[in-house]
């Protein structure tokens, strides 16, 4: 309504204010932290930044049982081997698998079970570890590689240690058998001298007990061998006769002087009736017998060095691979397990 000049004269026009409303209602200001609330959050902030510099970077519980599972999963895997290995020989001739045949499945058979073994005890000691908070995933995959390594080495010593005692008896057993080889062989002064007793009489313990022994006496009963038929009556002598004689053999048999070779012919020569020559071809015949038997055993225990040498090396691949499978094993375990948010 417009003012007329007769109630507000030479006053200029001010419409009036008109009351403005919001178009939302102002939010309710929040209410002014305490010193307790903030205490609190910030108790809380600290906690949850130092969980990952305060905790373990090795959840030990977990790599004890990976490696627990992997010694028991590489023993059976072994004794699984170790049956059809057995099952394919055989000590007769011309049967069952050669022996490298079986050397090389033990070797694919050895890396097989690290393979299986490591590779089993790494993933559970993944999926078994903490899970790391507020940790960088290059860090997570260190930890992970490094609980794998630990599975494999804890497992190696459990599985080293269980084995431990079969070993001992094994290699015992093979280092008396490579002994009474080479005793054989090479005659065994000690056991060549017990044949004879000390008025140079046999011994009556010389038979199957004693296979060193009764070999060399052996030959030397083929050196005073009489070829004919009316034996003469045993000379009361005879036995340090034979004494001498085994002496004389056993002292030098790869050089045996030419001055003991004829007179150890001589004494062949007189209790046996031969003549010189045959006495002393004799005397060569068993020297080389005896060398060319020290030459086979040597032979043999230079043919187990080589395959022991190559088992061992073997071993320490199929080992290093056993490292690596164990290591990538976890890896893929710990990924798998911080996938799980339950």
């Amino acid at each position: 309504m417009q003012p007329t000049d007769d109630t507000m004269p030479n006053q200029p026009y001010v419409p009036p204010a008109l009351p403005i409303k919001p178009l939302h209602a102002a939010a309710a200001a929040p209410a002014p932290p305490t010193s307790a609330s903030m205490l609190a959050s910030a108790q809380d902030v600290n906690a949850a930044s130092m969980t990952g510099a305060t905790a373990s970077a090795v959840s030990w519980s977990a790599v004890i049982a990976g490696a627990l599972v992997a010694a028991a999963v590489s023993l059976s895997l072994m004794a699984f081997g170790l049956g059809v290995g057995l099952s394919a020989v055989s000590p007769w001739s011309q049967e069952g698998a050669s022996a490298a045949s079986i050397g090389t499945a033990s070797i694919v058979w050895l890396i097989i079970m690290q393979l299986i073994a490591a590779m089993m005890g790494g993933y559970l000691a993944g999926r078994l570890r903490t899970k790391w908070v507020d940790t960088h995933r290059d860090e997570v995959f260190f930890r992970d590689t490094a609980h794998g390594f630990l599975v494999w080495a804890l497992g190696l010593v459990v599985t080293a240690s269980v084995l431990a005692s079969a070993a001992a008896s094994v290699v015992n057993g093979v280092a008396k058998a490579g002994n009474s080889a080479m005793t054989v062989a090479t005659g065994g002064g000690a056991a060549l001298a017990s044949g004879m007793s000390r008025d140079g009489s046999q011994a009556t313990q010389v038979g199957p007990r004693n296979n060193a022994q009764g070999a060399t006496l052996y030959l030397l009963d083929s050196m005073f061998r009489m070829d004919r038929q009316d034996r003469p009556t045993v000379d009361p002598n005879d036995a340090a006769t034979r004494a001498e004689s085994l002496r004389i053999l056993t002292s030098g048999l790869a050089e045996m002087p030419a001055a003991d070779r004829i007179y150890l012919a001589q004494l062949i020569a007189a209790k046996t009736g031969v003549s010189q020559a045959e006495a002393e071809k004799r005397v060569f015949n068993v020297i080389a017998q005896i060398n060319a038997r020290e030459v086979e055993a040597r032979q043999l225990a230079d043919t187990a060095r080589k395959a022991a040498m190559k088992l061992s090396i073997w071993i320490f691949i199929g080992l290093l691979i056993g490292a690596f499978a164990a290591s990538f094993a976890a890896t893929i375990g710990g990924r798998q397990r911080d996938l799980v948010t339950a």
